[in-house]
């Protein structure tokens, strides 16, 4: 805790936040923001915080372990980043410590947890990718998109990527599992696996490495992340989240479907929640648009499997958005001449 901080209790921290936010969203939001910062308060007052100075990296890593025994993985990721925006404010006025937010970290979803019909559909997915391409070329938003829609990666193993897992002879990328070293893949070793992009893919991503606008650096184990922060560190999961979210709402690359202004929009600027847009997607949903992509293509479900790390049957349950009709022409496909 820095020395130049004002003591706020809880309570009235929330209250301030709350009357900031109000005359800018729907009473909607309000409610919501109100009811997830009441847990927020229920924790502080069992913990004994009454002053928001105290609260710590460690102690926010408490509070999400303490609610994420009473709640939905996907209803966690909505509460924590309300408690990140609510943190960047409390910042701002001297309540907490600058960068306290970045600290709150929620749990990776687990497959399945979102509803296998919120996907990124091929045609959205196309039309940003002809803006970034023509507009944004070898962008940190271009090269995230293209590579999660080519390979269907998990946020987590696009975070474990190095400059060096980059394979120009190849078109291809590696990826391991280096948990002694800061990183890990979603299934360990057994998740480590070369993914090929073809050469129009790969030189996006290798292009993207080059940028003179990307911040190049090192991590605490001296390796070089390929993506990175704007001081050239490896980013959070939560902070690759919002890229793609980001990047993926319709105003950034189109007009705005729902009839908001940059200005008003709640989904929009520093402090906005990326996920109140309704067209919003998440690093999840355009893995699964990506296996239905492949699937409705026809890849072999055991092609698909292996290149997004995912079984044969969590593939089925939770990921193949095809419909029953698709999934018969596709078998039809390959059946014997009559």
């Amino acid at each position: 805790m820095t020395d130049d901080l004002v003591p706020l209790a809880p309570e009235e921290g929330v209250d301030r936040f709350l009357q900031h936010r109000e005359p800018s969203v729907r009473e909607s939001t309000l409610q919501n923001g109100r009811t997830r910062l009441a847990h927020f308060l229920d924790w502080c007052d069992e913990q004994q915080i009454d002053n928001l100075n105290e609260l710590t990296g460690r102690q926010l890593a408490d509070f999400v372990a303490w609610r994420q025994t009473d709640i939905a993985p996907i209803t966690l990721q909505k509460q924590l980043s309300t408690i990140r925006q609510a943190c960047r404010w409390w910042a701002d006025i001297d309540a907490v410590d600058e960068g306290l937010a970045e600290k709150v970290h929620a749990p990776e979803l687990p497959d399945g947890a979102e509803s296998r019909d919120v996907h990124l559909d091929p045609e959205r997915a196309e039309r940003a990718l002809a803006y970034f391409g023509q507009y944004q070329y070898a962008s940190r938003d271009h090269a995230l998109l293209a590579l999660i829609w080519r390979t269907g990666m998990r946020r987590g193993a696009v975070r474990s990527l190095d400059v060096e897992d980059l394979s120009p002879d190849d078109h291809a990328i590696r990826l391991e599992h280096r948990i002694d070293e800061g990183t890990k893949l979603k299934n360990g070793k057994s998740g480590e696996r070369w993914v090929f992009l073809g050469p129009k893919w790969y030189q996006i991503i290798e292009d993207y490495a080059a940028n003179p606008n990307r911040t190049q650096g090192t991590d605490e184990y001296g390796r070089r992340p390929l993506f990175t922060t704007v001081d050239g560190g490896r980013p959070s999961p939560q902070s690759i989240y919002k890229w793609l979210m980001r990047a993926l709402h319709p105003c950034t690359y189109a007009s705005c479907p729902h009839d908001r202004t940059p200005e008003t929009c709640e989904a929009r600027g520093r402090d906005s929640n990326v996920a109140a847009c309704p067209s919003s997607r998440s690093p999840h949903a355009v893995r699964r648009g990506s296996i239905t992509y492949h699937l409705r293509e026809d890849t072999p479900p055991e092609t698909v499997s292996e290149r997004m790390d995912v079984s044969l049957e969590v593939l089925y349950q939770h990921y193949d958005a095809r419909t029953e009709r698709e999934k018969m022409d596709v078998r039809t496909d390959h059946l014997p001449d009559e």
